[in-house]
């Protein structure tokens, strides 16, 4: 056998070459040498296919992992899709789910009038149209989300689609899930014109016939019937909005009968307005407490017994129902009463509040908020109005003539009596009585036609003012007569009675007649500071400083008791214990020129000329009454 084909096991090639190249035989060591030639060749080709197999395992690999870069992309792409997907799904579900809207659909009508133009779609856009003036119309404190059935702005025109479509499948989803109010309807013939019928889900609904001329008058009955039926406490607020007086009684009275506890207790509001503004104010504060036995801690409860006990002038009650409607307010807010009128409530009771306790820069400063907020019901108008007599308060003239100049221009009668009221009350204040007298006919004539709420707002308000201004003009006949004949339970008639005595330095009737208001109003400031001034002109310095005293611990940021007080001590001759009062009482009215005349005056006295000279320019720039400038004369002559 030749070596050539004898077969090797692997790995004996260089043991047989070194075996023959060890041997002598020149022949072996050819044979070697050429067996190892081959074995270098089959080296070079088995190290040339590893070269190849690593690179297409390395290529391999590459492919592999670019393949699976590929299908997690892909994986992580579907998965984004299905997340969509759901969340889409999930969103559609969740607003179908919450939809309380009000949906309108197309309407049956006589084809006739359909080739005129009022087609279904037409006549169910009027109907809408009718609906969204309705709700504008309706003004109200409550909360769009304690109705029952609230769809408040969301009203909206539906004409289904044909076949099958996203929109299709969302509307049949908002139908199955939400709870919507679907109203339908249709026009057909009568024998003397058309009847128009719109109904909610499955309710009966009446039908309005007339004329055809008259479609939009029939339109107007079907829309306020579809409002009543699906939105009955709003419609009776547009009933009483609209100045449909009896209707809107009968409402509540019905939603009283019917309704919720919600429904009820804000009926019972309703309703007590209604009685409020007719005047029959014993039926409205009953009908109030009503409301707040089914909604304890209802502020408006409060804020409305307090506009009552207001205009009948009995400053107890009426401090005492501010003073709930603020500390009601500092929780947080009543979720049946929307963000906007909690708002403006909260800072109208603070404003009331601070009045009713003489701080009227505390005052003012509340009804600049007010006034920053949207106009409501024409809280901003009363704001600027309350601030032209809150300055008269704070004897700031020029207070004052900005407030009234700020207002913006009117043309409506109610607002001008108003303003017209205001500004005649602050000059009275401020010791101008003459306007008062100059529009006593104007607001007698105007108060007339009031009717019930003008009589009282006329024997509790304005004659006991009216009397107070002719005594002051001298006329003290005429105003004991007016006085005589106003109500004993109104504290400002009792004040102004203790007032005009004391003009006539009758002290003994003042005395009776201030206690007496004392006894109605023991808690605000004023009957004591009113007192304390009687008691001051008399000559008893220790009693009025002790009624000084009172009212000061009564409304700590009233500034008149201050004042007062520190005249009192000036004739005491302790000017330099009064110079305190005047500082503190300037921290609350720090533009009454009378405050920096007697200042002055105890600071003369006290030795301090010179800062009694600023006091006295102060006081100079502001303005003072005749008998004041001639005070000051002396005063300033004298240093």
């Amino acid at each position: 056998m030749d070596d050539k084909d004898r077969d090797y096991p692997a790995g004996a090639g260089a043991a047989v070459a070194g075996a023959l190249a060890a041997g002598a035989d020149p022949s072996s060591r050819a044979r070697a040498d050429a067996f190892l030639e081959e074995q270098t060749r089959l080296t070079r080709l088995q190290i040339e296919d590893l070269r190849q197999e690593n690179r297409l395992r390395h290529w391999s690999l590459r492919v592999r992992h670019i393949s699976d870069v590929m299908k997690l992309a892909f994986e992580i792409s579907l998965a984004f899709i299905l997340i969509a997907v759901a969340v889409g799904l999930g969103t559609a579900v969740w607003n179908a789910a919450n939809d309380d809207g009000l949906v309108v659909e197309s309407f049956s009508v006589p084809p006739e009038l359909a080739g005129r133009g009022l087609s279904g779609e037409v006549i169910a856009a009027k109907l809408l149209d009718k609906l969204s003036a309705l709700q504008a119309a309706t003004a109200s404190s409550r909360a769009s989300t304690s109705y029952a059935n609230n769809w408040d702005g969301d009203i909206k025109l539906q004409i289904p689609d044909t076949g099958i479509s996203i929109g299709e499948f969302n509307r049949s989803l908002h139908a199955w899930l939400g709870h919507q109010t679907r109203i339908t309807g249709e026009i057909w013939r009568t024998p003397t014109g058309i009847a128009v019928t719109a109904r909610t889900g499955r309710d009966t609904s009446p039908t309005f016939s007339g004329a055809e001329a008259d479609l939009d008058k029939l339109m107007q009955a079907a829309a306020e019937s579809v409002y009543r039926a699906t939105q009955p406490y709003r419609y009776a607020v547009y009933l009483a909005n609209a100045n449909r007086l009896k209707e809107a009684e009968s409402a509540y009275q019905d939603l009283i009968a019917n309704g919720s506890a919600t429904d009820r207790a804000w009926a019972y509001i309703g309703i007590a307005n209604l009685y409020t503004n007719r005047g029959d104010f014993p039926l409205a504060l009953a009908t109030f407490r009503k409301a707040e036995a089914l909604k304890p801690n209802f502020v408006l409860v409060h804020t409305n017994i307090g506009g009552i006990e207001n205009q009948l002038q009995h400053d107890e009650a009426a401090l005492a129902a501010a003073r709930k409607a603020v500390a009601t307010a500092e929780g947080p807010r009543d979720p049946d009463i929307g963000e906007s009128a909690w708002a403006i409530g909260k800072a109208t009771n603070e404003a009331q509040l601070a009045g009713a306790l003489g701080d009227f820069k505390g005052q003012i400063a509340f009804d600049a908020q007010v006034e920053a907020l949207p106009e409501f019901t024409g809280q901003v108008e009363n704001a600027r109005q309350n601030d032209i007599v809150a300055y008269a308060f704070l004897h700031d003239g020029g207070g004052v003539r900005q407030a009234y100049g700020n207002l913006p221009p009117s043309s409506a009668p109610p607002v001008l009596f108003g303003r017209a009221a205001g500004r005649a009350f602050a000059d009275m204040l401020l010791g101008r009585w003459s306007t008062m007298l100059a529009n006593r006919a104007m607001f007698e004539a105007v108060l007339a036609k009031l009717g019930v709420q003008g009589k009282a707002a006329a024997s509790r308000q304005f004659t006991p003012i009216m009397a107070y201004a002719l005594a002051l003009s001298g006329d003290r006949t005429t105003a004991q007569k007016l006085i005589e004949a106003t109500p004993a339970d109104c504290v400002l008639c009792l004040r102004i009675r203790g007032a005009i005595d004391a003009l006539e330095k009758n002290w003994g009737g003042a005395e009776y007649w201030f206690a007496r208001a004392a006894h109605l109003a023991p808690s605000p400031p004023f009957v004591w500071s009113d007192w304390g001034r009687m008691l001051l002109a008399k000559g008893d310095l220790d009693g009025a400083i002790a009624k000084f005293e009172a009212a000061h611990a009564k409304g700590p940021h009233f500034a008149d008791p201050l004042e007062l007080w520190g005249e009192a001590l000036i004739a005491k001759n302790r000017s330099d214990l009064a110079l305190a009062k005047f500082e503190e009482a300037d921290k609350y009215a720090p533009n009454w020129g009378r405050l920096h005349l007697k200042w002055g005056e105890a600071l003369l006295w006290s030795g301090d000329k010179a800062a009694a000279q600023k006091q006295f320019a102060i006081a100079h720039r502001l303005g003072l009454a005749p008998s004041e400038k001639s005070e000051l004369n002396r005063m300033a002559a004298h240093g």
